[in-house]
């Protein structure tokens, strides 16, 4: 699989992820929008999980491999990414703490099943179809690759800059 092609999967996961999230927050919150580390419609570990899960399929692992790596996988980045994101901006964007069978409120036993069940559909349910939308506009994606990395580089850059900015406000004192 070509660079260009994970980054499509990459982009099409994040922004899956994105609406997948804020379709949760609506049902369970009542609004769609709720504060993400990024300000785009991109949520990276949604987009992650699913590459790391298609580097594995390409090495021709077994399919009962496969389903526990579907269990492993997207809990670990939740957790790396918690964990990074606490550490770096001293913020917990989400927090399981108060659930059963946590860790450290960055990952629970409950959503990590529901990962499972996802990742799960989206291997062998979705991503065949995913990739024929790939092959279908592959030309044109080759043409809009710099521009979606431009987007996303833009939305980190200018994130993590604020980010740390409003950090260090806090630890002057400052509202």
């Amino acid at each position: 699989m070509l660079a260009g092609e994970y980054f499509f999967y990459f982009m099409l996961y994040s922004f899956l992820g994105w609406v997948l999230e804020g379709s949760y927050n609506l049902y369970s919150l009542g609004t769609f929008r709720k504060e993400g580390f990024l300000k785009g419609p991109f949520k990276p570990m949604y987009g992650l999980a699913p590459l790391l899960l298609l580097a594995a399929k390409d090495l021709g692992l077994s399919l009962p491999l496969m389903i526990l790596l579907a269990l492993i996988i997207p809990s670990a980045v939740e957790y790396a990414s918690g964990w990074l994101l606490k550490s770096v901006f001293h913020k917990q964007w989400w927090d399981y703490s108060k659930m059963s069978y946590q860790l450290r409120g960055h990952i629970c036993l409950k959503f990590s099943l529901y990962w499972w069940g996802l990742a799960t559909v989206c291997m062998y349910g979705l991503q065949p179809l995913i990739e024929m939308l790939y092959l279908r506009i592959s030309t044109l994606w080759l043409l809009l690759l710099p521009l979606a990395a431009l987007v996303l580089a833009a939305d980190l850059l200018w994130t993590c800059r604020n980010r740390r900015r409003s950090l260090k406000g806090l630890e002057l004192g400052e509202s």
